[in-house]
C-alpha cells in the first residue's frame, strides 16, 4: 500500500511539474544543438581541474537536486566520496528539472563540449509519467548514448534505471522498466537497476511532493550510485570498455 500510494503521488505531482515543459519532440539531429538559455542550469562554465577527469551527471530534477541545496544533491555527494577516496575525478551536474528524453537528446551535444570519463544518464521518468510512447523513449535514449560514444569515445556510460506507477497499465510500467535493462545489455552499459532504491515510497526521505528526495534521501541515492561507480573509477583506464 505504501508503494502504491507513493506511485500515485508521483503520477499526480510529476504530471503537474512537467506539464509546462515543451521538450516532447525528438531532435532531428542530436549533434546539431544550441546552448541552453541563460536561465537553464547546465554544466559549469569553468573547465575541470587540471589533471582530473570528468564524471558528468545528465538527468532531470532528481539529478538537478530540485528542492535541496546543490551540495546536498546526490551528484555533489558522490563528488565528496570521490574526494575522500583520493580519486582523480571531478563532478559536473547537468541535471535539468522537467527534462524528457527528447529534451536531453536536443542538448546532449552541447553539454559534451569536452570529453568526459564517465557519463551517468538519468532520463526517462518524465516520459513514462506522461505516457509517451516507449518506442520514442527508447529511440531518444539510444540517440543520447550514440552521441556520447561519438563525442567522447572513451567514456564509460552508466544508465540509471527508473520505474513508474501502473496508472497506464501494468504492461506499460513493466515494459518501461525493462527498456533500461535492454538498452544496457544492447549497448554494454553499466546499469543502476533503480536509482531511487530504498527512497521511493519512504515518506521521511521525500519532500512534501512525495517524489523528490530530501537531503537524507539524496544521501541514500548517492550511496546507491557510489556502489556502482566506485569499482569503475578504481579500474585502470586501459581495462575499461566503451
Amino acid at each position: 500500500m505504501k508503494t502504491a500510494s507513493f506511485f500515485l503521488r508521483c503520477w499526480l505531482a510529476l504530471t503537474i511539474l512537467t506539464g509546462c515543459n515543451t521538450n516532447t519532440q525528438p531532435a532531428t539531429d542530436p549533434a546539431a544543438t544550441t546552448p541552453p538559455t541563460a536561465a537553464t542550469p547546465s554544466t559549469p562554465a569553468t573547465p575541470p581541474a587540471i589533471g582530473k577527469q570528468t564524471i558528468l551527471f545528465f538527468g532531470n530534477s532528481i539529478t538537478a537536486g530540485l528542492g535541496v541545496d546543490p551540495e546536498e544533491a546526490f551528484p555533489a555527494l558522490v563528488g565528496q566520496k570521490i574526494d575522500s577516496a583520493g580519486l582523480g575525478y571531478t563532478i559536473q551536474n547537468a541535471g535539468l528539472s522537467g527534462e524528457t528524453t527528447a529534451g536531453g537528446r536536443s542538448r546532449v551535444g552541447w553539454v559534451l563540449r569536452r570529453p568526459v570519463a564517465v557519463f551517468v544518464l538519468e532520463l526517462g521518468g518524465n516520459d513514462g509519467l506522461r505516457g509517451l510512447p516507449l518506442s520514442d523513449t527508447r529511440r531518444n535514449l539510444q540517440a543520447i548514448i550514440d552521441t556520447v560514444r561519438r563525442r567522447s569515445p572513451q567514456a564509460q556510460i552508466v544508465l540509471a534505471g527508473m520505474q513508474i506507477p501502473p496508472n497506464l497499465g501494468a504492461d506499460y510500467a513493466t515494459q518501461f522498466k525493462q527498456l533500461y535493462a535492454d538498452l544496457a545489455r544492447q549497448n554494454k552499459l553499466v546499469l543502476i537497476p533503480f536509482l531511487l532504491e530504498g527512497v521511493g515510497g519512504v515518506a521521511r526521505l521525500n519532500q512534501p511532493d512525495g517524489i523528490h528526495p530530501t537531503p537524507a534521501g539524496h544521501r541514500l541515492v548517492a550511496r546507491t550510485v557510489w556502489a556502482i561507480l566506485q569499482p569503475l573509477l578504481q579500474k585502470p583506464a586501459a581495462t575499461q570498455q566503451p
